[in-house]
């Protein structure tokens, strides 16, 4: 057991998912007969524990953890730096980044997809938290779709804040202009 902000917490670890991240499911209870708020939330060292202003995640593990303290449900941490890429590549395609290149074309560049990501895992571990219906907390279409693909019913996805920054804007940018991530507050503030 831990504790997020007052709330107990249970940390489930997994074994014989579909791949060999040590992801763990973090799990605040919630009212009985209510739907489950979840975070698929993918590793970021940059973000998540240095507090890097190039991506917006270590704001959006934040925002879903206060938000689970306040109503409840689950947090998956997933072991998938970097869009699936592993941080060593995340940190060469920082390089890039720099160079010119957007967060996509920098891990095409290092031949590498732009995102290989596989949600499977997290709905496997939904499954065996049999958490198979749920409401999902993410700006990603691709969670919900895949999700959704391995037997996951989501009858609702809330979109995260828009954490923009001047070191992020660029990077917020590519990720609603190539993968379609749901960032409608965006434009209102880069105008």
């Amino acid at each position: 057991m831990a504790r997020v902000g007052g709330r107990s917490t249970e940390l489930v670890t997994f074994s014989g998912l579909p791949d060999d991240g040590e992801h763990v499911a973090c799990v605040l209870p919630i009212e009985p007969s209510t739907t489950p708020l979840v975070r698929l939330h993918s590793e970021c060292l940059t973000g998540d524990l240095f507090g890097s202003e190039r991506c917006d995640c270590g704001p959006q593990l934040d925002e879903a953890l206060a938000r689970m303290e306040k109503e409840g449900g689950t947090v998956l941490y997933l072991r998938q730096e970097g869009r699936g890429i592993g941080l060593y590549n995340k940190l060469d395609a920082y390089v890039l980044q720099d160079q010119g290149s957007d967060t996509f074309e920098a891990n095409r560049l290092l031949g590498r997809g732009t995102d290989e990501r596989d949600y499977g895992v997290a709905a496997a571990m939904l499954h065996a938290l049999g958490q198979t219906r749920i409401r999902l907390l993410t700006n990603n279409p691709d969670k919900a779709v895949q999700l959704r693909e391995h037997g996951i019913e989501v009858i609702e996805v809330l979109p995260t804040q828009v954490y923009l920054t001047d070191e992020n804007a660029r990077y917020l940018s590519a990720k609603a202009q190539i993968s379609g991530h749901t960032l409608n507050a965006l434009e209102e503030k880069l105008s």
